[in-house]
């Protein structure tokens, strides 16, 4: 900038860094002074409600039994259906939606309860292991399934490999081998018990279809 103005560009610069200080003291982060929020003004939108940090109303649908709780909006689906309701069958394992032990069916879908807010559930249908199980409690088809083709060594994978499976079939109830491989693609078996996974898969879709 030129001198003859009387503005030089160090002075610019401090008048830019004044002004910002002078937004960050005001409580306006990111706010010019003397310039309007979009909808700050009576009768724009509402500002969004502010949840936390304690915890929250939270409504949950877990295995067709609603329940009423509190929960801190930073907690995952994973810390309150283990923590609070006591529902275990998702194992916490890698915690960063790398492994698929904690995979639960959310609303259908196929999800890593690690990486899912619990508010992000906040009105929906979770189904885990727990909730493929028969009526009665006994193992479903696909349990069973597992179970005969001995397609578990450790376990800790089982859950959510089970579900995972289950999601599968819901979308797609004659898989091919490939498709199984790749519907389990997010799910870790350190014992490296794949194969009988996918017969164990393929053998449920066939006895479904049988039974129809």
């Amino acid at each position: 900038m030129s001198e003859r103005s009387g503005v030089t560009r160090r002075r610019f610069l401090q008048g830019m860094g004044a002004a910002a200080a002078g937004g960050a003291v005001g409580g306006a982060v990111g706010v010019i002074p003397g310039i309007a929020l979009a909808g700050a003004d009576e009768g724009g939108p509402a500002a969004p409600a502010l949840l936390g940090p304690g915890p929250v109303p939270v409504n949950l649908t877990v295995n067709g039994t609603a329940h009423a709780l509190k929960a801190e909006p930073r907690a995952t689906l994973l810390d309150v259906l283990r923590h609070q309701l006591g529902v275990t069958g998702p194992k916490e394992v890698c915690d960063l939606g790398a492994c698929g032990a904690c995979t639960v069916l959310l609303d259908g879908v196929a999800v890593c309860a690690c990486m899912t807010l619990v508010l992000d559930a906040d009105g929906r249908q979770v189904t885990t292991v727990e909730g493929l199980c028969e009526k009665d409690g006994s193992p479903g088809d696909l349990q069973r399934a597992f179970v005969e083709k001995d397609a578990l060594q450790c376990g800790f994978c089982t859950p959510g490999m089970v579900t995972a499976s289950a999601a599968l079939l819901a979308a797609n109830p004659s898989p091919s081998p490939d498709d199984v491989r790749a519907g389990i693609a997010g799910n870790i078996c350190r014992c490296g018990t794949y194969p009988r996974i996918v017969e164990a898969v393929i053998a449920t879709a066939a006895l479904r279809r049988k039974g129809r």
